[in-house]
Formats: C-alpha cells, sequence, structure tokens
C-alpha cells in the first residue's frame, strides 16, 4: 500500500517536531506525515543515554521560540529536554501524524509526476512500505545514529577492561568503584567526568588537546527573579530568549574581531575556577576561541571535581593500550578498568537514505545551500540545518517558518514546483559547515555535507539577526527560487486534494 501526503517529514527529534508544529501554526493547510526510525520522539534526547547527559546550549534559545521553555536551568538534562518535545508533540497533535521504526532507505523525485516517493523499511517487521508526498523536509540532523565515531587504539585488543562509546551506553555498564579513563574534551567528555566522578574511584580526562570551557550558574538568576516576580512565562521567555540570542551573538563577534581578548577573558575565567594547583596547559587550546564550539559547564562541575581529587586531566597522545591501562606518549600510564571513548560522531544525511531526482542519484557534497535550508536544483525539498555557532533550534525554527511562507505562497498562485538552482559561480569549495569552524566532526563530515556559497541567498554565514531577516521578511520570489505549475493547473485552479496518511 502507497500512503500519500501533501508534506513527508522524517526525523521526529527537535527539528521534525517543531517543523509539523509550525505546518499547523503558519495554517498551510497541508496533510503531512513524519517517518521516525525510533519508537519514540526525541531523537538525539531518546538516544543518547550516557550520565549527565545535557544540552549544551541554553534552554531559553535551544527551545521553541512559539513554545516557552518553562525551567530555571541554564543547560536542562537530557530527559526534560525529551519530555519537552514530546509535551510540544502532544499539543500541536502530531503523534498521530507519526509512523515510528521506519528507516527511510530510498527519496525518489519525479518531475513527471510531480511526486515523491520515499520508501522505509519496518525494522520490526522487514516489510519495506512506500509513501508519496508532494514535498519532502529532512529533519534527521546530520549525526550517524548508528555508529559513533571510533578510531581504532593501538594496543586496545589487550586491554583487560571495556572500552564504551557514549553513543552507545550499556544499561548495566557498572563503574561504582572503578578507575575510569574518558578520551576526549568535547561537550561530552566534560559532562561525563563530573556525573561519573560521583560513583567512580577516579576519573581521568584524557585530551591530545585542550579545549576553550566557559562556566555558567546552574540556573539562570534572570529565570528564576522573572519566576519569583511572577512575570508571564511567555514574556519572561521572550525576554530571556532575546538576551541570550544577543550574547551568543555578541560572544561569537568577539571572537571573531578580536581573538586576542576573547581568548585572554576566557582564559581568565577558568584560571580563577582552577586555582593554583592546576596547570593552565590543559586549558589553553592552540586554536582561536570559536574556531571550534565552546563548552559550557554549568556550576564549574568539571573544575570543582578536578579540584577536589575525583578526577584528574591528561594532556598527551596514545602510545598504546595495555592490560591494565593506557600508556602515553611521555611514558605516564593512566590505570583503567573501564575507558570511554568520548571521540566523537559520525556525519551523514537524510539518515543515510539515498535521494535521487529524475532517476539520477544526488551526491549532497556537490550541492550547495540556498537560504541555508534548499538543495539546489532539488525540486519541492527542505533540509533543515541548525546553527553550528548558536542554538539549533534557533536556525530550524526559522526554516520552518520559511518553509511555511513558501508553501503559503505556492497554494495563492496555485504553484506546484519550486526550485533553486545554483549558477557555477554560486559554489564555492568549502563545506557548508566548514569555514567557520574547524572541529572534527566537520572535518569528517566534508564527504557527505553540501557546498558553502559564495554570494547572495547561497551564502550561510550563521547569523541569527541576518536569517531572521531574510527568511521571515525576504522576497519569496527573488529570480533565484523559481516556482511552477503543473501543466494541466492554471493559477485559479485549486491543488489537487490528497488524501492523508
Amino acid at each position: 500500500m502507497t500512503r500519500h501526503v501533501d508534506v513527508l517529514i522524517i526525523g521526529a527529534g527537535l527539528s521534525g517536531i517543531g517543523m509539523a508544529c509550525h505546518l499547523t501554526r503558519e495554517k498551510t493547510g497541508r496533510s503531512y506525515a513524519i517517518l521516525e526510525r525510533r519508537t519514540a520522539i526525541g531523537g538525539t534526547w531518546d538516544l543518547f543515554k550516557y550520565p549527565g547527559i545535557r544540552s549544551d546550549s541554553d534552554m531559553y534559545t535551544f527551545g521553541y521560540g512559539f513554545r516557552p521553555w518553562t525551567g530555571t536551568k541554564v543547560l536542562a538534562d537530557g530527559p526534560n529536554i525529551r519530555q519537552y518535545v514530546e509535551d510540544t508533540a502532544a499539543e500541536y497533535g502530531v503523534k498521530e501524524h507519526i509512523h515510528f521504526g521506519r528507516k527511510v532507505t530510498t527519496a525518489r523525485w519525479s518531475s513527471e509526476a510531480g511526486l515523491w516517493t520515499v520508501e522505509a523499511l519496518d525494522e520490526q517487521t522487514g516489510v519495506t512500505e512506500t509513501f508519496t508526498s508532494n514535498f519532502l523536509v529532512g529533519c534527521t540532523g546530520y549525526y550517524d545514529y548508528d555508529n559513533g565515531y571510533r578510531p581504532e587504539f593501538p594496543g586496545e585488543a589487550d586491554f583487560g577492561g571495556q572500552i564504551v562509546h557514549p553513543q552507545h551506553w550499556p544499561e548495566d555498564l557498572d563503574y561504582r568503584g572503578k578507575r575510569v579513563v574518558v578520551i576526549g574534551s568535547g561537550a561530552t567528555a566534560i559532562t561525563l567526568i563530573p556525573a561519573m566522578s560521583k560513583d567512580a574511584a577516579h576519573v581521568t580526562m584524557l585530551q591530545r588537546s585542550p579545549t576553550y570551557i566557559t562556566a555558567l550558574p546552574a540556573d539562570d538568576p534572570v529565570a528564576v527573579g522573572l519566576k519569583l516576580a511572577r512575570v508571564p512565562v511567555k514574556l519572561a521567555y521572550r525576554v530571556g530568549r532575546a538576551r541570550n540570542i544577543a550574547l551568543q551573538r555578541a560572544s561569537f563577534q568577539l571572537s571573531r574581531t578580536n581573538p586576542a581578548a576573547a581568548k585572554k577573558v576566557l582564559l581568565g575565567a577558568v584560571r580563577m575556577q582552577l586555582g593554583p594547583d592546576i596547570d593552565m596547559r590543559h586549558f589553553t587550546p592552540s586554536y582561536n576561541p570559536w574556531d571550534q564550539r565552546l563548552c559550557v559547564v554549568p556550576n564549574g562541575d568539571l573544575f570543582k571535581v578536578l579540584r577536589s581529587g575525583k578526577a584528574s586531566i591528561a594532556t598527551d597522545r596514545i602510545e598504546t593500550f595495555t592490560e591494565t591501562g593506557i600508556r602515553l606518549a611521555s611514558g605516564e600510564e593512566l590505570p583503567a578498568d573501564i575507558v570511554i571513548s568520548a571521540t566523537g560522531l559520525r556525519v551523514q544525511i537524510l539518515g543515510g537514505a539515498t535521494l535521487e531526482v529524475d532517476g539520477e542519484p544526488v551526491v549532497t557534497r556537490d550541492r550547495v545551500v540556498y537560504k541555508g535550508a534548499l538543495l539546489d536544483s532539488i525540486p519541492n525539498a527542505l533540509m533543515v540545518l541548525g546553527y553550528t555557532n548558536a542554538s539549533w533550534t534557533l536556525k530550524a525554527d526559522l526554516a520552518a517558518e520559511y518553509f511555511c511562507r513558501v508553501l503559503n505562497h505556492m497554494k495563492a498562485n496555485g504553484y506546484t514546483k519550486m526550485v533553486a538552482v545554483a549558477e557555477e559561480g554560486d559554489r564555492s569549495t568549502d563545506s557548508v559547515m566548514g569555514g567557520a569552524l574547524t572541529s572534527g566532526y566537520i572535518q569528517r563530515g566534508d564527504a557527505v555535507m553540501p557546498r558553502q556559497g559564495t554570494r547572495g541567498p547561497w551564502l550561510v554565514i550563521n547569523n541569527f539577526f541576518r536569517d531572521r531577516k531574510m527568511l521571515r521578511k525576504g522576497a519569496i520570489e527573488d529570480g533565484v527560487l523559481t516556482f511552477s505549475r503543473a501543466a494541466n493547473e492554471t493559477k485559479d485552479r485549486p491543488l489537487a486534494v490528497t488524501r492523508t496518511a
């Protein structure tokens, strides 16, 4: 059986649920369905189960713009974020539109039919199902949910303990009283170390190179104050959100225009947190602030466990694993019962599904992105890619609002097809995520990520204020995004009525 909807959304995480809500909020009148591989709402926040998992962006900006986050925590934990997404879906009646347990394998556009045909494997039954739609929206993020990035370590077969990747955290992992080494220096590592230090005998953070880290209060003092003053929730959220968006942008701009000053501020704050007994070389990166994403620790929890002696830090390269731990290039050996490989994530597009347009395979690396949302020469499709230098949801919200504007414009004018086609001069050699940040996962993702543009609407600059103006107010018919009608339709003839899934 083939099911048909106007809009088919792939992914029921933060972006997918937000997109579905916007379709309703913006009164598009379009039927929709969501294909979700997992068996629950939440995406990343349903997948990751490691101790202490939390957002690495403040919740005023990580929450949806249309639905306030009512907590006071600056960085919320994973279960609360997943519940927030679930509650948002319930409020807008989204769940009844979700087909769980469906792994999308192929998505094909036919210009002759004016339709997307999507095949999805029901992983429980082994049956492949077919869905058709007028529009396709990719809300899968860009992580490989099957495999995290984990290099092969020399001598790891000799290690007598357990090696765990945070993406595949064993439910029965018992680290109480154990010696733990966490390899990595990013957001996952700095989250794991304070959380595991409560029960482990000792936790060592082993990093090849340092990361910029800043401490923020666990509870937002402004949010607490507004709550105590009984300021209406929506107003408090708008105020806090506007403030934090401005602070995020100011921090990034300072780092870009005066990296020496930004570095001095960040390292000075860390030095105050660490005290005199911990060497600052472990916290002094070789790159400038915001060349990689800034890591945040609530109430300085990482610094506290380092000062207490419950955790320690080593900056070195791995020479080899031994039976009882890890020997470093310096000759030092770190004893370990458990090693956590917080070494990052793999990047993929559309959940690994293959993409075709009129029988021709689409190589996403060869495409350039229009207004940070549409891939060139791919009709009736949108891909949600959040910010790399701010909260993901800020861009996801804007992309959804823009998509709804386009849908309503098409309905008003009887259009059935939209596509943006790039010229050769619009395409650069840089990844859409490259140029700005140099993080490992961004470099590894270069093979699949679309290209950065060079000018106009093809240029992705990761600036919320610029994107807000362009996506909310900019002209829809700008000479680049083109529209057309099916041969048997006229402007005054309504679009065909579609069956809902």
